[in-house]
C-alpha cells in the first residue's frame, strides 16, 4: 500500500446491512411480482418499508458518514465534481462523493414513492394493509391508475439501479478503490487529501 494512503472505517454496520438487505429484498419483491406471488410480495414490501424508515432515521442518528448532512453538497461543488469526473480526475471523498450523493437521494426518493404507492395499491385494489381507510375515498378508475403509477415508479428504479452500478464502476476505476469491497467491509483505502465530512 502507498505510504500516502490509509485504511479508514467509513460505512458502519447499519448502513451496510441496509444496503445489502435492500439489494436482496428489492430483487425479491420484483421477482415475486413477476411470478404473481402476491402474499410474498406484500410481506417483502412491508419489510422494505421498515428498512427504508430505518435508513431515514439512521440518516440523522448514525455515524458521520451515514448522516445525510455528510453528503449534501452545494450546486457548485456538485457541478465541479461532475466535470472532473468526465475529465477522468475527480477529487476523492471519504464518504459519498457529490455524484454518489445525487444517486443516493434519487434512489431513496424513488423507492419511497414505490413503497408508498405499493401500500396505497394494496389498500384500494386488495382492500388490506395499514392504509386501508383510503379505499373509502378512491374510485375504481383512480385505484387502477395508482397501481400503474406503482409499476411505473418501479421502472424508474430499474433505470436508476444500473446507473448506480455504472457510477460504482467508474468511481472504483477513477479513484483506484474497490467500492463494492468497501460496502462489504466498511473500510476504504484513501489518500490523505480525501475530504472527511465535518
Amino acid at each position: 500500500m502507498n505510504d500516502m494512503q490509509t485504511i479508514v472505517k467509513v460505512w458502519d454496520v447499519p448502513v451496510r446491512l441496509f444496503h445489502w438487505s435492500l439489494v436482496l429484498s428489492f430483487s425479491a419483491a420484483y421477482l415475486t411480482a413477476g411470478y404473481r406471488l402476491g402474499f410474498l410480495h406484500i410481506w417483502i414490501g412491508y419489510f422494505l418499508c421498515v428498512l427504508l424508515l430505518t435508513r431515514i432515521v439512521w440518516g440523522f442518528a448514525g455515524n458521520q458518514y451515514a448522516r445525510f448532512r455528510a453528503f449534501v453538497f452545494s450546486r457548485a461543488e456538485t457541478i465541479s465534481y461532475l466535470r472532473a469526473m468526465l475529465q477522468g480526475h475527480p477529487k476523492p471523498y471519504l464518504g459519498h462523493n457529490p455524484a454518489g450523493a445525487l444517486m443516493v437521494f434519487a434512489l431513496l426518493g424513488t423507492l419511497s414513492l414505490v413503497f408508498m404507492s405499493g401500500l396505497v395499491t394494496l389498500a384500494v385494489i386488495d382492500f388490506e394493509g395499514p392504509v386501508l381507510y383510503l379505499a373509502n375515498y378512491v374510485d375504481d378508475e383512480t385505484s387502477y391508475m395508482i397501481r400503474h403509477v406503482h409499476e411505473w415508479l418501479v421502472n424508474i428504479a430499474l433505470v436508476l439501479i444500473p446507473l448506480h452500478l455504472l457510477g460504482v464502476l467508474v468511481g472504483s476505476i477513477q479513484h483506484k478503490e474497490n467500492l463494492v469491497h468497501a460496502m462489504i467491509t466498511g473500510k476504504k483505502c484513501i489518500a490523505s487529501a480525501s475530504r472527511a465530512p465535518e
